[in-house]
This record gives structure tokens, sequence and C-alpha cells, in this order.
């Protein structure tokens, strides 16, 4: 079974590029982590049929805030973004299909809210704008793994919205 997440990195990946985890770039992720036994390819078959018309998308970094259970993840919100969020409930559609549960967080949280984890190599600031030009779907092997995180498919996001 594949632990898997769609992110939208802030610089463009390649397919097959691997990272350590506390080196993941800087990334919004449109999907949380999602558990699956499908191929990896279905899922970016699915992922590059409902995102054929989604263009590249423009974003404001906002204030710092605390993320995760125990509010110690530090990150920087991103603006209020109607067609980020869209482009979150596209792929929600397009992927539940191939979820191992469709009551997975991923799949059923209603508080999406785009945000950049502030990494110890790079950060986004305050009124930053954010060119978003490619959605990635990424392993996320346990932490331990040695390749760390993969990049199993990129979809390009053509032009300025």
């Amino acid at each position: 079974m594949s632990r898997l997440v769609v992110v939208i990195p802030l610089s463009p990946l390649r397919d097959g590029e691997s990272f350590a985890v506390r080196d993941w770039p800087l990334h919004i992720t449109v999907l949380p982590p999602f558990l699956t036994e499908a191929a990896p390819s279905e899922i970016a078959d699915s992922i590059a049929a409902a995102t054929s018309t989604q263009t590249a998308l423009k974003a404001i970094a906002g204030h710092d805030e605390m993320f995760g259970r125990r509010k110690d993840v530090p990150v920087t919100v991103i603006g209020e973004n109607e067609a980020l969020t869209r482009l979150h409930r596209t792929l929600v559609d397009a992927v539940r299909p191939f979820a191992a549960s469709p009551d997975e967080p991923a799949f059923t949280g209603s508080g999406f809210r785009a945000h950049v984890t502030i990494k110890h190599h790079a950060r986004v600031h305050e009124g930053d704008e954010l060119s978003l030009t490619q959605i990635a779907l990424v392993d996320m092997a346990p932490r331990s793994a040695p390749s760390g995180r993969s990049v199993l498919a990129t979809f390009p996001l053509p032009g300025p919205e």
C-alpha cells in the first residue's frame, strides 16, 4: 500500500526526483497524504484528466501561524484564493476513488487552508506573490526510507490565470 500526497511546488520538480523529509522543497499541499492500493500511474492519469484545463495560479502569502496536531509546525498561510480551493476540491474528487478508505481525512476534511511550511532552508514571507505552475504527485515513503520522498509524476499548469 502506498501513501501519496499531491502538492504544488513553489519551484518546479522533476519526475523521479527524491529528497529527504527535512529537505522538502517549499510547496502547498493541495491533497493531504492518503493511502492507496492503486498504481501511481492510475492516480497520475486521473490527476492529469481532472486538471487538463487548469492554468497556472497566483497566490499571495499571508501571515504566519502554527499548524499540526500539537500546533508546533510553523507555516505561512496563503491568502484567500478561490481558484486554489477549487483545485483542491477537483483533486479530492479525482483521487477519492483510489483511496484505501474514502473516509480518510484527506477526502473528508472541510478545513482546507493552503499554507507553506517554514523550512530550515527556506520560507515565504507575508506579501510574497507566488506563481503556481506545476502539480506534483509525491510518494510519502516512511521517514526512515533512505530514498526519502520521491516525485512520481508532475503536471504543468500553463500560462497565468
